[in-house]
């Protein structure tokens, strides 16, 4: 008899169903495992075995084979023992065979036969879903599993539960699905003195998910202003959290086992490999910019990073997704990032400061910011200037905008640009607006076709800086109420493009 249970193996965000066979024949005692398993699979054998243990079940002396189908397809991770050992059970007559072929099951077993939480729990549960299958996870999974509602999703703490869940003697309740508190921000634009216009630019990248360039003297509030980013963005809709949480699934960043509504914020380090940035090593696992994904990508220090680097972040903000192709792997994640960099004016740092630059300058200005590749600057939507703050100003009491004041402006914006593209499900935000659908939306009126004629003209910007502009007047135009593109919305569009510093 060979029995079949149901798991998966994840290839970047999605899962593959793969089926798990139990073969128990006569021969020669022994336990196998084949169909290309790594090192954790393999060794699923002896926590299986020492699960059946604690639970007084013994393996008949015959020859047992796992095969883990399609055979040519890796297998990777500890969540394989639970179906492993449900296929077994299963061919020991212990639970009914039919009951387990309906399920999609994932965990990792403690020699005592208790469940293991195991990453990768939302998207199992996505393709338990289109296989109209449920999902059998640990219990602390199941928080998370259970957000797919076309699934019904069973947690157990124990493989014992799992027998009688099966057998009918103690039936396990569907698990509930669970959703984080939203995180508090307490970093408030209203601190920050002065600045006023990256604080405008700030506003205008969140409202329509623009890339952003900052460049000043260290201690101007670079970092300061990019860390209040989070509290004026608006949370995550439903289709975004999803979509997140299934990259922090396979992370395991997913806390307290629910969807977090939280946009996320993430600032690597300026030694970070590419690997880490884009993704990639043993697993293929997701990097940084996938991380990032529906959230925000802080980029300090931005010409320190390696150049290498930067350069493979020049296709992933045109695309909003990364391949990460290995010898033995290729893997697709969704990357759509908004990217703020941070940089100073040259190494010294105090190139506009002539009582404090060095002797280099301006040379050390072009050197330093020429780290930064022509084309990688071109992808900036916007580049503003952040002068150093006076010491009258510093003085000042705090009497600016709230952050909470500038997130109602940028909730109202995304809700004007998600009405315009309801029926557009691969544009959200302006800066995904391209081709025809760009000019129907953002053409400027007969004053700003003309200023941005002449301008463009004028400064050479190129086709993609053109089309950038576009899509920040359209921005502009979406926070002031607009209809129209006019050409104030152009002209404060240019002013945010042609920075003389970048």
């Amino acid at each position: 008899m060979i029995a079949r249970a149901y798991t998966v193996a994840f290839q970047g965000v999605d899962a593959r169903l793969v089926e798990v066979q139990c073969a128990v024949a006569p021969g020669l005692p022994a336990f196998s495992i084949v169909g290309l398993p790594d090192k954790a699979v393999s060794e699923a054998r002896d926590r299986v075995r020492s699960a059946l243990s604690a639970m007084a079940i013994a393996l008949p002396s015959k020859r047992v084979t796992i095969n883990l189908s399609p055979a040519d397809l890796p297998k990777e991770g500890s969540h394989f023992d639970l179906p492993i050992a449900l296929a077994l059970l299963a061919a020991l007559q212990i639970v009914p065979a039919d009951e387990i072929e309906g399920t999609v099951a994932l965990g990792e077993l403690s020699l005592d036969g208790s469940l293991v939480p195991v990453l990768g729990a939302l998207p199992a549960a996505m393709a338990a879903a289109e296989e109209d299958r449920g999902l059998l996870c640990p219990r602390a999974c199941g928080a998370e599993a259970a957000w797919v509602g076309a699934a019904q999703v069973i947690g157990a703490e124990t493989l014992g539960d799992v027998v009688r869940h099966f057998t009918g003697q103690a039936p396990i309740p569907p698990a509930e699905p669970g959703e984080t508190a939203p995180a508090q921000h307490d970093r408030d634009l209203r601190e920050v003195k002065g600045q006023e216009r990256a604080k405008r630019a700030l506003e205008i990248a969140a409202a329509g998910r623009h890339h952003l360039m900052l460049v000043g003297a260290p201690g101007s509030g670079k970092s300061m202003l990019a860390a209040r980013i989070p509290g004026i963005l608006p949370p995550l809709t439903a289709p975004e959290a999803l979509e997140t949480s299934m990259i922090q699934s396979l992370c395991g960043l997913l806390d307290e086992g629910g969807i977090n509504r939280t946009r996320p914020f993430r600032e690597p380090h300026h030694t970070a490999s590419m690997a880490a940035i884009v993704g990639g090593g043993r697993n293929a696992k997701p990097g940084e910019i996938s991380l990032a994904h529906n959230g925000v990508l802080f980029m300090d220090e931005f010409p320190e990073f390696n150049r290498a680097v930067l350069e493979t972040l020049r296709q992933p903000i045109e695309t909003g997704e990364i391949m990460i192709a290995r010898a033995n792997a290729h893997v697709r994640y969704p990357c759509r990032f908004m990217l703020i960099a941070a940089a100073n004016p040259c190494k010294c740092g105090y190139m506009t400061d002539p009582t404090r630059a060095c002797a280099r300058v301006p040379v050390c200005g072009a050197d330093y910011l020429g780290r930064v590749s022509g084309p990688l600057m071109d992808r900036f939507d916007l580049r503003i200037e952040v002068p150093p703050v006076a010491f009258t100003d510093l003085d000042l009491p705090a009497d600016g905008e709230t952050s909470a004041t500038v997130a109602q402006r940028v909730a109202a914006a995304r809700q004007v640009q998600a009405m315009r593209f309801q029926d557009q499900p691969g544009l959200r935000q302006n800066a995904d607006a391209e081709g025809a659908r760009l000019e129907e939306i953002a053409t400027p009126d007969a004053e700003g076709r003309a200023l941005l004629s002449r301008v463009a003209e004028r400064f050479g910007l190129s086709a993609r800086g053109y089309h950038r502009v576009l899509r920040v007047a359209r921005t502009i135009a979406d926070l002031d109420g607009s209809q129209e593109v006019r050409r104030p919305h152009v002209a404060e569009a240019l002013s945010f493009r042609l920075t003389q510093a970048t």
